[in-house]
C-alpha cells in the first residue's frame, strides 16, 4: 500500500464568486495567496514525491507550500464545457442546471464538459502508477478531482451527500493498493498552523 495525500489549491477570485473554472487557468487571488501562506503540511509528508495539476492555481499553491512538484495533467479540474466561466446561481435560475440533472451523480455532465466518471477514468491509470511505484505521493489538485477520487475510494455515487465533506484548507489521506485501488485513511486533515 502506498500513501497518498491530496489537497485542493488555494482560493481564486472565481471561487469567491462561485464561478465555474474547470479548464480556465485562473491564478490564486491575493486572499488565496494569503490563506495558503498560513498552511503547513504535516511533517511526515514533506519528503513525499509531489505532483500538481499544471493549472496555475494548483501550481502556485504547491510553490507557496515550498514544494517542487512534477506536473501531472491527469489532475486537472473536471471540464465544465459550455458552462465554464458561468455562475452556479445563474445556471440554476436560467433552468440550465436542474435538480434532475444534479441528481445524475457520477454521470452529471455540463454541455461539452466531463462527468465525474470521466475524471475517474483519467485518475485510474494515474492511481495504478502511484500504486505500482510504491513511493509515498502528495498531490495538489482541484475539488472535482478530489471528489472523484473520494468516490472511487468509498463507492459514493455522488447522488446523495458523501459520508465526509471534503473541506477546503485541508488535506485528505488515502492508501493506494498495488493495483491502484484507493482507500480512505483520514479526511479533512487541517493545514492551518496552530497558534
Amino acid at each position: 500500500m502506498t500513501d497518498l495525500i491530496i489537497l485542493r489549491h488555494g482560493p481564486t477570485a472565481w471561487n469567491a464568486a462561485h464561478r465555474l473554472q474547470g479548464g480556465i487557468d485562473e491564478p490564486l487571488s491575493d486572499e488565496g495567496r494569503a490563506r495558503v501562506a498560513t498552511w503547513r503540511l504535516p511533517p511526515d509528508v514533506l519528503g513525499y514525491r509531489w505532483v500538481a495539476s499544471p493549472k496555475r492555481r494548483a501550481w502556485e499553491t504547491a510553490r507557496l507550500l515550498g514544494l517542487d512538484p512534477a506536473p501531472e495533467p491527469r489532475l486537472v479540474e473536471m471540464g465544465w464545457g459550455e458552462w465554464e466561466g458561468r455562475l452556479l446561481e445563474e445556471l440554476r435560475s436560467s433552468g440550465a442546471l436542474t435538480a434532475d440533472r444534479e441528481r445524475m451523480g457520477l454521470d452529471f455532465r455540463a454541455p461539452g464538459g466531463e462527468s465525474p466518471r470521466d475524471v475517474q477514468t483519467r485518475l485510474i491509470p494515474w492511481l495504478a502508477e502511484v500504486g505500482a511505484r510504491s513511493e509515498p505521493t502528495g498531490a495538489v489538485a482541484h475539488n472535482g478531482v478530489m471528489r472523484a477520487l473520494y468516490a472511487l475510494a468509498t463507492g459514493w455515487d455522488m447522488v446523495d451527500k458523501p459520508a465526509h465533506r471534503l473541506t477546503d484548507g485541508c488535506a485528505h489521506r488515502f492508501r493506494v493498493a498495488a493495483d491502484g485501488t484507493p482507500s480512505v485513511v483520514a479526511m479533512n486533515v487541517p493545514l492551518v498552523a496552530e497558534s
